[in-house]
């Protein structure tokens, strides 16, 4: 627990881990001298927005993926996730560690924001601005914490719908802090809360940024506008309303699920892309979909590279491949040409393993933005989008179904732009449509992290593609990570839910007895 009150790097440098995707957020302060004055407050509240664009990018976008089943290693990775790939889980891996460190670390940041933000909100000269941007802050900061905490459950928790004695059991859920109070003091460190506990927060935290956000938004500042336009940098009441259907989706709220994703559908200004821009929304960075976009400028505030474990500058290496069936989902279809196998996948003809070249399909869902390198070499980092349209309309469809009606009509506006061809469906009964929406969601999230949720929500398994590079016709297949080819989890495998950090249970003991069943 030392991590979560010692290492609160709260005016610091915030860390994010694996590899070389550590970032640091923009603008640091020093909490004692720098926030005496609003300009202050409103470069302090930027740490939030650093935080945003480190944890929607890179290893913490990617590091599921690999542990389920899309892709595969080869054997020149050197090891990289190889404790994921192989579902070799232990507590006391670095990785393991610092998603949890680093995590905490951002609540921190929250909780202090918030805090300064009561100091400043109680001063008697303010302005009605000044008050109504304090506010605004607060419910930036509220967004950013329940984020982290659902972040941390979705990984350190097991799944809302599938725990063990249902979300009300003890200690099933996280530690909770909302509080700015470091201390050395290992009686005052929290013991594990129920995961219903964590979710209230989640849920209260979010609500409240809903309230102060949409104020905001009634105002005639003049950067409202902005804010409700696609591809926002700064977060907006739509965007809250995003993670609340989200939140949903996974508690199986279905009514809430499907209030808040049409919501953001009909009153929104965000628009599908479609089977001719589509490519482009990954390639060129600009869409009519994205509700938020973290906003990133070379060479201090960009996020990690999330296509750097994928792709290679001179197109002869990749330390993760797609499964063959992976590119087989996408490249044959009943519905019609997926636009989807061009934007996400490419070929690479020469992949250099011990001397020898071989043609591989690579993953180029992000294929880097030239205005954000840091040098000449390209770092395949991206513009991320979290948050987008597509999610909504998927989770509308799958609330339909799950409240028993069969209505396909999100659903076939979602595939019409997802495939050229496409002819409107109809479905015999909402299992069938279901089906299909949880396939939709599986093809659409590719690399976003997002089906690691599902399979969880859903408590059920997977097999990963077993190579057979005679039969696939693709002989790179040969130099696969053999340990990690065809793994299978069963449902309910206890790896779907990540361990407690070893070094946290050493430091608190109030977390005795706490670790996560299976390990």
């Amino acid at each position: 627990m030392k991590k979560i009150y010692l290492s609160l790097m709260l005016l610091g440098a915030l860390t994010f881990t694996s590899c070389d995707m550590d970032k640091f957020p923009y603008g640091s302060l020093d909490e004692n001298t720098a926030v005496s004055e609003m300009q202050d407050l409103t470069k302090f509240r930027d740490q939030l927005y650093g935080t945003l664009r480190g944890v929607t990018a890179g290893s913490w976008v990617y590091t599921t993926d690999i542990q389920l089943d899309h892709f595969i290693g080869l054997v020149t990775n050197g090891n990289i996730l190889g404790m994921f790939s192989t579902g070799t889980i232990l507590p006391t891996d670095g990785d393991i560690e610092g998603f949890w460190a680093s995590s905490y670390s951002s609540i921190a940041t929250c909780n202090a924001i918030l805090a300064k933000c009561d100091e400043f909100a109680a001063k008697p000269d303010l302005s009605a601005n000044d008050k109504v941007l304090i506010e605004r802050y607060k419910g930036e900061a509220k967004f950013t914490r329940a984020y982290m905490y659902l972040w941390l459950a979705d990984h350190f928790c097991q799944s809302y719908t599938q725990v063990k004695g249902g979300p009300e059991a003890k200690a099933t859920g996280l530690p909770i802090v909302t509080t700015y109070n470091p201390t050395s003091d290992v009686t005052k460190y929290p013991s594990r809360s129920k995961l219903k506990e964590t979710f209230d927060l989640i849920n209260k935290d979010l609500s409240e940024a809903y309230t102060a956000l949409k104020a905001y938004e009634a105002t005639d500042n003049k950067d409202v506008a902005a804010l409700l336009q696609p591809c926002a940098i700064y977060l907006s009441s739509y965007a809250v309303e995003a993670l609340q259907a989200r939140v949903a989706l996974l508690t199986g709220d279905w009514a809430t699920a499907k209030a808040k994703a049409e919501d953001v559908i009909e009153n929104g200004n965000y628009s599908l892309a479609n089977t001719s821009n589509y490519k482009e929304m990954w390639e060129d960075e600009n869409s009519s979909e994205p509700i938020f976009r973290p906003f990133m400028s070379s060479p201090s505030e960009i996020g990690g590279s999330t296509g750097g474990l994928f792709l290679s500058d001179n197109q002869k290496s990749a330390q993760y491949i797609p499964t063959f069936g992976t590119v087989l989902s996408y490249a044959e279809s009943d519905k019609g040409s997926d636009v989807r196998f061009d934007a996400f996948f490419t070929e690479y003809e020469n992949i250099d393993i011990d001397g020898e070249g071989f043609d591989s399909y690579v993953f180029n869902k992000y294929p880097g933005n030239d205005a954000l390198k840091v040098g000449q070499t390209k770092n395949f980092v991206n513009m991320m989008k979290p948050l987008r349209l597509s999610e909504m309309y998927l989770i509308s469809a799958e609330a339909d179904a799950r409240l028993g009606n069969n209505n396909p009509a999100r659903l076939n506006e979602f595939c019409a732009n997802r495939y050229s061809g496409y002819e409107t469906h109809t479905y015999e009964n909402v299992r069938e449509l279901l089906d299909d929406v949880l396939e939709e969601r599986n093809k659409e999230f590719i690399g976003e992290g997002m089906r690691w949720s599902d399979i969880r929500r859903l408590n059920i398994g997977f097999q990963r593609y077993k190579s057979n590079p005679d039969e696939d016709g693709y002989p790179i297949y040969s130099q696969v990570v053999l340990s990690a080819d065809g793994i299978v989890y069963d449902a309910g495998d206890h790896r779907l839910t990540w361990p407690i950090p070893k070094g946290e249970l050493d430091s608190n003991p109030n977390l005795k007895g706490q670790q996560n069943p299976g390990y």
